[in-house]
C-alpha cells in the first residue's frame, strides 16, 4: 500500500493534469475517476489515524511502580479478610 504522502503526490498530480486547457475530456473524465477514488481511500486512512488518535487521548496514564491512590483492603485483617469483625453476638 502507498504512503499517504505518495497518493497526495498523485492526487495533485492527477488535479493539475484536469486543469489543463488542452487536456482531452476522455482523460479528464478517468483523472476525475482516479482522482475520486483516491482522495476516498486517503479518507479512510485519515479516519483510521483519528480513531486512533481518540483512543490514545482517552487512554488512561499508567503509573508503573506507583501504589494506587486509593487502597480499601489495607487495614483489612489477613485471617478474616475484614478490617475490623465484629465481636461475637453483637450487631453494629
Amino acid at each position: 500500500m502507498e504512503n499517504f504522502e505518495a497518493k497526495l503526490q498523485k492526487l495533485e498530480k492527477l488535479t493539475s493534469q484536469i486543469k489543463q486547457p488542452d487536456i482531452p475530456l476522455e482523460e479528464a473524465l478517468k483523472n476525475f475517476e482516479d482522482g475520486i477514488k483516491l482522495a476516498k481511500s486517503m479518507e479512510k486512512e485519515l479516519e483510521k489515524v483519528e480513531a486512533k488518535i481518540q483512543i490514545l487521548m482517552n487512554e488512561p496514564l499508567k503509573n508503573e511502580g506507583s501504589e494506587p491512590e486509593l487502597d480499601l483492603f489495607s487495614a483489612a485483617d489477613a485471617e478474616t479478610g475484614t478490617s475490623g469483625a465484629p465481636e461475637t453476638g453483637t450487631r453494629q
